[in-house]
Formats: C-alpha cells, sequence, structure tokens
C-alpha cells in the first residue's frame, strides 16, 4: 500500500519536498499531497519589488499548478487548522486528511513582540497581499497628499517609516526611495517635502553582513536615496497616525514592521516542542520532531549547527531543509538510517533599489554590478529548477522588459516592445535569401571541388584583377574608417577600371580583427588555418553551405529562430571581416539582429516548439525520466 506522505505550506521548503520525493522516489509507492491556503508559489524575497512598485504582482506569483505540472504530486487548496499527531491526521475546517508521513513547512510570521499598536497600526511585508496593500496605500499617499490643505496632515501623509534594518527593511525603503522620484513627478509634489526613515535598535543595518558591507549600504542610502538612518532606537507603540521610540515621535500614515520574525501563526496549533523565542519547532539532526514521522523545515523548523544555534530564516535553509527531510523520509520507506541534515550557506545579496545591491558570497564582499548580476541569477537558478526556462524567461520578462520604477535612457528603449508578427515577413525574405545563397553555392560544386581560396581571393593560381594583363583593373577608395587596432572598421569603395574609364563601382564594409604591424587577426586564421590544406580547406568550404542552408531553413521556419539570427549574424561578420559585405547585403546584418526579438513565435514553429522543449525538460528534470511525447507535451505557457 502506498505511503502517504502530506506537506503543509508551499514556500520555499514546502515546495522543494514535494519536488525532491517526486523526483527521487523511483519505484517507491509514495503518494504525495502538497496543501496551502493559496493556490500559487510567492517568491518572497521578492515582495518589496511589488511593494514599491518595481514590477508588478504577477512577477512574484507562480501557480502550484505550473510548478507540479508532469509531476505526480497532488494539490489541495485548503487551510490547515488543527493537528492530531497521535491519530496521524490534520484537519482544516471541512476535510480531514490522513498521513503516514508529514511535513510541517508553513514558514514564518511578523513578530510584533507584543509592543502596542504595532499589530493594528502598522504593514507586515510577508505575503503577496501585504506587498500589493503597501503599494496601493503608498500611491493614495501620495494622490491625498497632493490635494490636502491642512499642512500637519500633509506631511503625514509624506512620512514613510520601515522598522527594522536588516535583508526586508533596507530592500523595502531602497525600492521605495526610487518610486518617489516618479510619485513626485506624478503628483506635483517636491522631493523635499517627502520623508524616508529606517529605523533600528542595532547599532548599524544589515547586521548579519561585515560591518564594511553594511556601511557602504549605510552610505548608499543616506547620500543617494536621501533616507534618514535611525540606530539604537527602539520602538514602544504605534497609534494610526505616528510611530513612538525611546526619545521622540515620528508622525506618519505609513509604517512599514520589518523588524523580525517567528514561525507562522498556522503553526501555533501543532502541540510540538518549541526551540527558541522565534517559536520554531524543535527538530533532531535529521529534521525529524518529537514525533518521528512529522518533519519541520524552513523558517518553522528549528535545526540547529553544531553550536546549537538555530539555522537562520533564509531560503537557502528552506530548501536545504527540505530536500535532508524528504530524503530521510525516503530512507525511512526504504528501511535505511536516517541521515544528518546539514545547512551551507553560500551567500547574501541584498539590493538597495534599482542600481545598486551589496552581497557577501563564501565570505567575500562583491562589487555593485556583480552583486546585481548574482542576485538576478540567483532568482534564475531558482526558477530554472522549478520551472524550467519558461520561469526564468518570465522571471526577465517583468524585471528587465516590464520593470516599472524610472529607468534610465537605455531602458525606456530596450523595454519598448513589438508585436513578433510584425517581424515574419523580414524573417521570411532574410530566411530565403540565405537558403539561395546556399544551393547557389551547392550549384556550383561547393560540396565536391576546392573553392574557398578563390572565393577569399587567396587562391595561388588565380589572376589578380589588379595585373597588367587583367581585363580591367580595381581601385580601392577608402571613404569612411575607425581604426582602434583591436576592431578596425571600412567602409570603401571598389571601382573597376576598363580602358581607363570607370565601369564600375560599388560601396562594401570590411572588418579588421587585432591588425597590429604586420598582424592581422583574420587573414592569419584563412591562411594558417582554414586553408592549411585542402581537407581543412573542404570542411569549412562544406560547413559554410550547411550553416545557410540550415539558417535560411530555421528562418523560413521560425524553428529555434534566435539561434538560427545568431549563426545568421555571424555568418555575416565573418563575410565582412574576409571578403568584405558589399553594398546590396548590408541589410541582412540589421535584418539578423531584428529577428532575434521572438521573430519565430508568429506563423512560425517556435510558438509550438519553444514550449515542447521547455515541457521535455520540466519532466525529465521532476520525475529523472527522459520521454519526448507524454500527456501535455505540447501545451504552451500559461
Amino acid at each position: 500500500m502506498a505511503k502517504k506522505v502530506i506537506i503543509v505550506g508551499a514556500g520555499y521548503a514546502g515546495v522543494e519536498a514535494a519536488l525532491t520525493l517526486n523526483k527521487k522516489k523511483k519505484r517507491d509507492e509514495i503518494e504525495i499531497i502538497l496543501i496551502d491556503k493559496n493556490p500559487y508559489h510567492t517568491l518572497l524575497t521578492e515582495l518589496h519589488e511589488v511593494a514599491g512598485n518595481r514590477i508588478s504582482e504577477e512577477g512574484i506569483r507562480i501557480p502550484l499548478k505550473r510548478i507540479f505540472k508532469y509531476t505526480d504530486v497532488k494539490l489541495v487548496m485548503d487551510e490547515i487548522t488543527s493537528f492530531d499527531f497521535d491519530n496521524k491526521r490534520i484537519s482544516s475546517e471541512k476535510n480531514t486528511y490522513e498521513y503516514d508521513y508529514l511535513i510541517t513547512a508553513m514558514g514564518s510570521s511578523p513578530n510584533y513582540f507584543g509592543i502596542p499598536g504595532l499589530e493594528d497600526h502598522t504593514f507586515s511585508l510577508w505575503s503577496f497581499d501585504d506587498a500589493v496593500r503597501i503599494r496601493e496605500h503608498i500611491k493614495q499617499c501620495f494622490i491625498l497628499a497632493s490635494q490636502e490643505k491642512d499642512e500637519e496632515e500633509r506631511k503625514r501623509l509624506l512620512t514613510f517609516v520601515v522598522s527594522g534594518a536588516g535583508f526586508t527593511g533596507v530592500e523595502m525603503i531602497g525600492e521605495l526611495a526610487i518610486w518617489v522620484k516618479s510619485l513626485c513627478k506624478q503628483n506635483i509634489i517636491d522631493r523635499k517635502d517627502v520623508r524616508l526613515v529606517i529605523i533600528d535598535m542595532l547599532p548599524r543595518i544589515l547586521n548579519t553582513l561585515s560591518e564594511k558591507t553594511a556601511a557602504k549600504a549605510h552610505k548608499y542610502l543616506e547620500q543617494k536615496l536621501n533616507v534618514e538612518v535611525m540606530l539604537n532606537t527602539n520602538i514602544t507603540a504605534a497609534t494610526d497616525h505616528s510611530i513612538i521610540y525611546n526619545g521622540g515621535e515620528i508622525q506618519t500614515r505609513t509604517i512599514i514592521w520589518a523588524a523580525g520574525i517567528k514561525a507562522c501563526e498556522d503553526a501555533e496549533e501543532c502541540d510540538l516542542e518549541r526551540a527558541s523565542r522565534q517559536n520554531r519547532i524543535r527538530v533532531d539532526e535529521f529534521c525529524r520532531t518529537e514525533n518521528h514521522n512529522v518533519y519541520a523545515i524552513g523558517d518553522l523548523g528549528g535545526l540547529s549547527d553544531e553550536k546549537g544555534i538555530p539555522y537562520a530564516a533564509m531560503v537557502e535553509n528552506a530548501l536545504q531543509t527540505a530536500e535532508g527531510a524528504a530524503m530521510n523520509i525516503l530512507n525511512d520507506i526504504r528501511g535505511k538510517e536516517p541521515e544528518k541534515v546539514k545547512v551551507k550557506f553560500h551567500g547574501t545579496m541584498v539590493s538597495v533599489g534599482n542600481y545598486y545591491c551589496v552581497s557577501e558570497i563564501m565570505g567575500k564582499s562583491l562589487p555593485v554590478w556583480l552583486s546585481l548580476v548574482m542576485k538576478y541569477l540567483v532568482n534564475m537558478h531558482y526558477l530554472w529548477e522549478i520551472t524550467g526556462f519558461s520561469g526564468v524567461a518570465r522571471y526577465l520578462y517583468h524585471e528587465v522588459l516590464e520593470r516599472r520604477q524610472r529607468k534610465i535612457f537605455l531602458e525606456k528603449h530596450w523595454s519598448t516592445r513589438v508585436q513578433a508578427w510584425w517581424l515574419t515577413p523580414l524573417r521570411l525574405f532574410l530566411g530565403g535569401m540565405w537558403l539561395y545563397e546556399g544551393l547557389v553555392k551547392a550549384a556550383d560544386g561547393w560540396f565536391s571541388s576546392p573553392k574557398l581560396a578563390s572565393f577569399l581571393g587567396m587562391a595561388s593560381d588565380a589572376t589578380s584583377a589588379a595585373s597588367p594583363t587583367a581585363a580591367y583593373v580595381t581601385k580601392i577608395d577608402d571613404v569612411f574608417r575607425i581604426k582602434t587596432g583591436l576592431i578596425n572598421f571600412f567602409i570603401e569603395t571598389e571601382t573597376r577600371i576598363a580602358g581607363g574609364e570607370d565601369i564600375i563601382a560599388q560601396h562594401f564594409a570590411r572588418l579588421e580583427f587585432f591588425h597590429f604591424g604586420d598582424f592581422n587577426l583574420v587573414p592569419w586564421f584563412l591562411n594558417n588555418v582554414v586553408l592549411a590544406n585542402d581537407g581543412v580547406a573542404m570542411f569549412f568550404q562544406i560547413l559554410v553551405v550547411v550553416l545557410e542552408i540550415l539558417v535560411g531553413l530555421m528562418l523560413l521556419g521560425g524553428a529555434l529562430t534566435f539561434i538560427g539570427s545568431l549563426i545568421s549574424l555571424g555568418l555575416v561578420i565573418m563575410f565582412m571581416s574576409s571578403t568584405g559585405l558589399y553594398e546590396k547585403s548590408w541589410w541582412m546584418l540589421f535584418a539578423s539582429i531584428a529577428t532575434m526579438g521572438g521573430a519565430g513565435r508568429a506563423f512560425g514553429l517556435d510558438y509550438y516548439l519553444l514550449p515542447y522543449l521547455n515541457n521535455v525538460w520540466e519532466n525529465f528534470w521532476k520525475n529523472r525520466k527522459f520521454k519526448l511525447f507524454f500527456k501535455g507535451s505540447i501545451d504552451r505557457f500559461d
């Protein structure tokens, strides 16, 4: 009889546990059930981007059906309200679920530490709904402030306080500081009238990072974003119009509480031993609770290191404890000994608005630009794991193309979209020209006899058009040139002269790479590699024809169009750096670039092919079974 494993909570830990069980179960008879009150998974580390209006809320919400497509995981939308560990069952208001193994992964919730007024008069930032609520409230504050006659009330509306200078608080105030510039412009409000404050009881911000890294972020907040940083400040109370601290009060209509977390309130019904003041559940080194068929993972579990200190409530902790618990359930089912779960933190990245980020990876502080890149890469890696390249594409779409906040000049232009079908005629024409070029070369015998040397003007027995015995001579005149040594670009005019008269003149473009003194990279490569001997020359000659025909077919069919366009661009650049590219073909350079922008997704095979390839990958990655055809293999993305 199949063992029933129930996972409660679809956060980072719950999703990872379900995927691991599905991937590693092999022939074990297991029924995997994931229960959550929402039908979606939220990227909690990106909540500040929605609250600060950087991206749409859809950018952080992923449907659970999308994640668990092609798996055996059964999804249940319900809210568990009671736990009966003696009888191995859990219940909601309407349903009861029996289990053989239970994984509790309900995550965490804000901790108000019993401070008067905080829960009633502040905004938390710990869920999808929280982020949307904060964003809409901030918008409303600016609208009301633009029409408020009472000066004191206007100041309250334009004062925004974030309490807690950890990761969440710093990221939230950073996003808000960037957004405020646009809000002021939209509502005709002077930026000087807006007050942004971040408060913390500790002596510095980002206390878990090194002092040097934290100081960089502190300086950026104050000097670049005009944020007031109040440290060594204890919050004592909050009202509907102010926040009160030791020694003073700030009049405000907006307090965002980001100063602490505890085990999720849903877990308070769990009659299990607690491990710390954060109310996390005590577990052993295998992530088991006092009931050995019940596991607690992620922010809810109190797994500790060798010194007995609970691991920080971070995504890496959630993912690694989830995988460890899932593997120990499988070990128990298979009659094997459990394995100790160890958490290894690789690093932390904290964004302070759009263009600034600090990080510490493997104990090293990275420069700002690399920290920004790493933050994107980490998110992309996670999404690749749970949704394949469609999830990565969706993430980049929201972060790069559809980003809402103030954009620099280049961003305003590259984020302007165009319908893919507008590119269809260009794609077909470009593909047709490449196919024609390839077929002409094939008909001329490029597959059977050496022609590449004469094509490149390097054949030893070729008659020079500039010799006195030729029917004409060729004169080359420079029209335009850019010379850097690394890359030299020329536009030149080729004029053929016969009988003292010009008979034809045409422009061509030419590229040189690494031309220093007598050394010129491309001619050197052609002579010493491509034309080294007849066998090698025939290989490259046939390769050129095959690539031209292949690119033509790819573009005509709209299949893997980006790759086809990239090869097209490479061929054009190759011709420019060897034979030169005549003006009648210059358009192919720009057409190759244009068709990279999804030209095959309309009236092309990419409309079906790209989803299919993603589905094949997802099915393999989540089940460790390679299949080319299965139910849903040709379904398009959500």
